[in-house]
């Protein structure tokens, strides 16, 4: 028996959705490792990536056969059981980072959540009530629930919801003397961005992450790294902190360990693992069989020798490219980032036009991401092929050629 699919268009979003995104004219239908058609049947590169998701393109023909494969056998069993495809990720995913222990979960936000809510837990059970404030960046993003709101350091997101979770405090990504400012021995965690995702792609300093680490340890405080945006290859490395030598207690992770499908994890110590006892924190969803037997293909595909170094290879043609494109044209003043996360800063005449350079490229047929008003944004597939770099970048040179004359 088939469903019978009713037709739609974009101008149903405004019909029927809660209208808290706005998102672009088209709507894709189908993909092909970095090609995706619209309705109209109109081909486009992609250098969005679903927002640093697609870590392997479109219908990666080993995501295609991981997730068929488990579709025919088990989808759901809750946690009153476990199942063997999260078991074989979470091994994999301990063999391959610091971590003794995995939380599977769905979000960025969940898995932030478990990470937060861990090291309140951990410092409530080990030196009491007292010891609960979180140290964050500015211009931070970890998520969209009201604690994960209340750590990212970004009011525009985090006021009009009634009172804030209390005893968190900001200061600014890169600056260590604020943050040795901060830290007390009431701080229970410093959370950070190895790479600022949404404000900005913004990587941080090697001494800044060694201070906070320095910090941590001085004061009984552990390091969560959100890795939410610069996980799972995204950096050249398989996680961003490797990159840095500087090693978190507790890890988030999710976009691209699904490969597009919804997951996440929460890596930590065997140590402070012990604190989320049965019953202490939990989720219907996390863990479930589809989403861990994709998370396995992406990890058995991700992290080989070839596709990392094909990573750093290809982050060097991205920003010759857009290096020449921001001379040329007079358009940024920076091209930052590592691996297949980059940020174009925008000159000063073009300040606050990211979205700009958003739709432009859409009339050219490739598809590219803002990170705030001030930044365009690419985080395509770690395996987008050298010709589809061309091409994008082509098509993206032309767009920025009409914005500049008109």
């Amino acid at each position: 028996m088939s469903v019978e699919q009713v037709p739609v268009q974009r101008a149903d979003f405004d019909q029927v959705m809660v209208p808290n995104y706005a998102p672009a004219a088209f709507i894709p239908v189908r993909g092909q490792g970095s090609r995706v058609w619209d309705q109209s049947g109109r081909e486009l590169v992609d250098f969005s990536g679903g927002i640093a998701v697609n870590v392997l393109g479109h219908a990666h023909p080993a995501l295609v056969s991981a997730l068929t494969e488990q579709a025919n056998k088990l989808w759901h069993v809750s946690n009153v059981f476990t199942n063997e495809p999260a078991l074989r990720l979470a091994k994999k995913l301990v063999d391959a980072t610091f971590a003794e222990r995995v939380f599977f979960c769905n979000s960025g936000a969940e898995a932030n959540e478990a990470a937060f809510k861990l090291a309140r837990r951990v410092a409530h059970d080990l030196y009491g009530t007292e010891k609960y404030e979180i140290v964050a960046a500015l211009n931070s993003f970890h998520g969209r629930t009201l604690f994960t709101v209340s750590v990212g350091g970004q009011p525009k997101y985090s006021d009009g919801f009634g009172p804030k979770i209390t005893g968190i405090t900001h200061v600014p990504y890169n600056d260590l003397d604020a943050l040795k400012a901060a830290v007390s021995d009431k701080t229970c965690a410093v959370v950070l961005e190895p790479i600022q995702g949404e404000g900005g792609v913004l990587p941080a300093e090697l001494a800044y992450l060694q201070g906070a680490r320095k910090l941590c340890d001085e004061h009984n405080a552990l390091l969560v790294f959100d890795e939410v945006q610069s996980g799972m290859g995204r950096s050249g490395h398989l996680f961003a902190y490797m990159h840095y030598g500087v090693t978190p207690d507790i890890l988030s992770s999710a976009k691209s360990i699904g490969g597009g499908f919804p997951m996440a994890a929460m890596l930590t110590t065997e140590k402070l693992a012990k604190h989320l006892a049965v019953g202490v924190h939990g989720t219907t969803y996390g863990g479930n069989p589809l989403a861990c037997a994709v998370g396995e293909a992406v990890i058995d595909v991700v992290n080989t020798p070839q596709v990392l170094a094909g990573v750093n290879a290809k982050h060097d043609l991205f920003k010759a490219r857009l290096e020449k494109i921001g001379q040329q044209y007079g358009v940024f003043s920076e091209v930052r980032g590592m691996g297949l996360l980059i940020g174009c800063v925008l000159t000063d005449a073009w300040k606050g036009k990211a979205k700009e350079f958003f739709n432009a490229a859409e009339h050219e047929g490739v598809m590219i991401l803002q990170a705030g008003p001030d930044v365009v944004r690419f985080a395509p597939s770690l395996v987008v092929e050298d010709a589809d770099i061309t091409e994008g970048l082509d098509r993206f040179e032309r767009a920025v050629a009409k914005l500049t004359k008109a």
